[in-house]
C-alpha cells in the first residue's frame, strides 16, 4: 500500500453570522454585545472625519461606539470605504469589525461561538487510505484542528492525534488554513 494519499479532500470554514464580541458593557456590567444591523455612525466637520462602529449590549440593549477613524482628513479615506462607512454596507461592517487592529485599539476580542460551519464533502470513511484534506478558512475563526477533525471523522481526540500526520501543531488554536493526512486505523 502506498504511503501517498489517495484523494483529496476540501474543507472550508465559514462564517454564518459575526461574531459576539466579548466586551464589558459599562451600564449591566455584561461580557456580551453584538453589532446588531451593523451600522456605522460617522461625523465629519469639513476636513476631518470620525468613524465608529455601533455596538449593541445583548443583556441591556445599550448602544455603545467602537473607534474605526478618529479625526482623520477625509482625504485620507478611499472615497469606496467611506461611502461605505455612510451607507452602512454589509460586508465593510464585517471586514471592520474582523479587523485585529480594531480590536485591539478598543479591546474587545471576538467570541465565535456558534458564529460558523465547517462545509465538508460527503462521507469518505470506505475510500483508499491515506486521505489528505486540506482545511481553508473564509474568515480568521480561530479553531483548534484536533478538535475539529475528531468532531468530523468520529474519532476521540486521542485517536484522531495518533492517526492524523500534520506539519500544523494540531493542539493549537488557528485561524489559517492547513492541510493533514488521516492514516488507516490499525
Amino acid at each position: 500500500m502506498s504511503s501517498q494519499p489517495h484523494i483529496v479532500l476540501p474543507w472550508v470554514v465559514r462564517r454564518t453570522r459575526l461574531p459576539l464580541l466579548s466586551l464589558r458593557c459599562v451600564d449591566c456590567g455584561s461580557e456580551s454585545a453584538t453589532t446588531g444591523e451593523g451600522r456605522f455612525r460617522v461625523n465629519s466637520n469639513g476636513k476631518l472625519v470620525d468613524v465608529w462602529l455601533l455596538v449593541r449590549c445583548v443583556s441591556c440593549n445599550r448602544t455603545g461606539k467602537l473607534t474605526v477613524h478618529d479625526r482623520v482628513p477625509v482625504r485620507s479615506l478611499d472615497p469606496a470605504v467611506f461611502r461605505g462607512y455612510r451607507v452602512n454596507d454589509p460586508g465593510l461592517v464585517a471586514s471592520t469589525l474582523l479587523d485585529p487592529l480594531l480590536a485591539r485599539r478598543n479591546r474587545f476580542t471576538l467570541d465565535w461561538t456558534g458564529a460558523w460551519r465547517l462545509d465538508t464533502p460527503s462521507p469518505w470513511l470506505d475510500e483508499a487510505w491515506p486521505v489528505r484534506v486540506e482545511v481553508r478558512f473564509e474568515d480568521p475563526v480561530p479553531v483548534r484542528p484536533d478538535r475539529l477533525i475528531a468532531r468530523v471523522v468520529g474519532l476521540s481526540r486521542a485517536e484522531a492525534l495518533r492517526r492524523i500526520k500534520s506539519e500544523t501543531p494540531l493542539r493549537r488554536p488557528t485561524s489559517t488554513g492547513f492541510t493533514f493526512d488521516v492514516m488507516p486505523g490499525d
